[in-house]
């Protein structure tokens, strides 16, 4: 091997091995802020949607198209709907992350809990243990509004004119579905009827799904039906537009929102199910809830972020109940809001995230502070890199001056003849010859090399 490369090799190595224990020092905190922070999120996350066609369900499929582009698979969970959605996310063996809940089933679940004085200690255990679990949101979606179809004949009785409902009480006397069990449509179905001094023996109830109960309320074998929906949901349309079934207007919408703080009045405008028709009429005042997305606090920060901005895109534009720009919003939910949604709120997606991949993008927003308190910490350490080096290269050098004072006191001391000496002489100054150091650090060599030809002429003038 040539001497130059040969010596750029050993230069090479003097650093790696001088730089290792610094090198080994970075990666392992490195590693330790990886294990810490944990940047990566899950490749797979469930949601909770809702009965099959629903709005819940729609959007369940739009938020799996969104997410998958950045590599997340969305399992969507069919469920009854809010209530049976809440019970998921509070069970820690359900494998659930994310639900659409409406606003006001956790005020129904926890008074329907306190009403019920007769349970069993492991039912009570049970409430308890899913009463621990730490539910965030990442902000309101939508507002669903409470839907009231009935029949027009069943009101014939009551305004044999318009054949209009206005008020609760009306419904007196009739057969209603007040929504299927599991949803959050039978506990506000009961606390509109309680607030209006109504009995549950007032009305004939029945707990059908909604598909079950659209073709009952066709069929004539119920005369209402309550249904809280995004005006997206298929049914909903489907009905405003069918003939013969009407839809209660809520003539005290303002004086609901001022009693229960989850209860919204809402307008469905003139015309928006059908233009050409004018379906409806006239301008509908109804009450609705505002649907938020709820997650488990420990879910993935990055997860939370991927989902909020889904949720920008997905829901940011007019409905037929809202205008543009005003959802998502941080606004009317019951659950405290998530750090990372809070965050997306304020200052919007992160900066990376706009010209990154999202992993890439991703790591380095969760790592930039780790980075910088690495960096800060080796900065000083480095400073001991130049001085081990050059003790390193020199100690090469300089440990053969131990040879040669031997030699020298053993010359003084007449141990050995001059041929002998001469001979050890010849053997250091062949060792020095093939010490291989930096070109930097070749004077040292030659040094060496000088101050053995000294003690050879010392050797040389000394008698035999």
């Amino acid at each position: 091997m040539p001497r130059v490369i040969r010596a750029a090799l050993v230069s090479v190595r003097d650093a790696f091995a001088t730089a290792g224990p610094f090198i080994l020092i970075a990666i392992a905190m490195l590693i330790a802020a990886y294990v810490v922070l944990d940047p990566t999120p899950p490749r797979k996350v469930t949601l909770a949607t809702g009965p099959d066609r629903s709005a819940y369900e729609d959007f369940g499929q739009r938020y799996a198209i969104e997410l998958k582009r950045a590599g997340i698979e969305v399992e969507l969970r069919r469920t009854a709907g809010s209530r049976e959605n809440l019970r998921l996310l509070r069970q820690p063996k359900e494998r659930v992350d994310l639900a659409f809940i409406q606003g006001g089933a956790n005020d129904v679940i926890a008074r329907s809990n306190a009403s019920n004085q007769k349970k069993s200690a492991e039912e009570k255990a049970k409430n308890e243990e899913d009463d621990s679990t730490v539910l965030v949101s990442l902000g309101s979606l939508f507002y669903e509004p409470y839907w009231l179809f009935y029949r027009e004949e069943a009101a014939k009785a009551i305004d044999k004119k318009t054949r209009t409902l206005t008020m609760i009480p009306q419904l007196k006397g009739m057969a209603v579905n007040v929504g299927g069990r599991g949803s959050g449509t039978p506990g506000l179905t009961s606390r509109l009827m309680t607030v209006n001094f109504m009995e549950r023996d007032d009305i004939k109830r029945s707990n059908l799904g909604d598909t079950e109960a659209v073709v009952a309320i066709l069929d004539g074998k119920i005369d209402a039906m309550a249904m809280v929906a995004a005006p997206e949901a298929q049914y909903v349309q489907m009905l405003l537009q069918t003939p013969g079934i009407k839809l209660l207007e809520f003539s005290q919408a303002e004086a609901y929102a001022r009693r229960y703080g989850y209860i919204t009045p809402i307008v469905l405008p003139r015309g928006v199910a059908d233009l050409s028709r004018d379906v409806p009429p006239h301008d509908v005042p109804l009450i609705g809830a505002t649907t938020s997305l709820v997650a488990r606090e420990g879910t993935h920060p990055a997860l939370v972020q991927l989902f909020v901005q889904a949720a920008a895109r997905i829901h940011s534009g007019p409905s037929w109940t809202a205008r543009a720009g005003q959802f998502p919003s941080t606004q009317a939910t019951e659950f405290p809001i998530a750090k990372e949604a809070e965050r997306f709120y304020r200052t919007g997606p992160p900066v990376l995230q706009r010209y990154l991949p999202f992993w890439l993008a991703n790591l380095i927003d969760r790592m930039w502070v780790a980075l910088f308190s690495i960096i800060a910490i080796l900065i000083p350490l480095s400073r001991l890199v130049p001085p081990l080096y050059e003790f390193r290269v020199r100690s090469r050098i300089f440990r053969w001056y131990r040879n040669l004072r031997d030699i020298e006191n053993d010359m003084d001391d007449r141990a050995e003849t001059r041929d002998e000496l001469l001979q050890r002489l010849d053997k250091l100054d062949a060792r020095v010859s093939a010490i291989a150091v930096p070109l930097s650090y070749t004077d040292e060599v030659y040094a060496l090399r000088s101050h053995i030809d000294l003690v050879r002429a010392k050797l040389a003038k000394a008698p035999a």
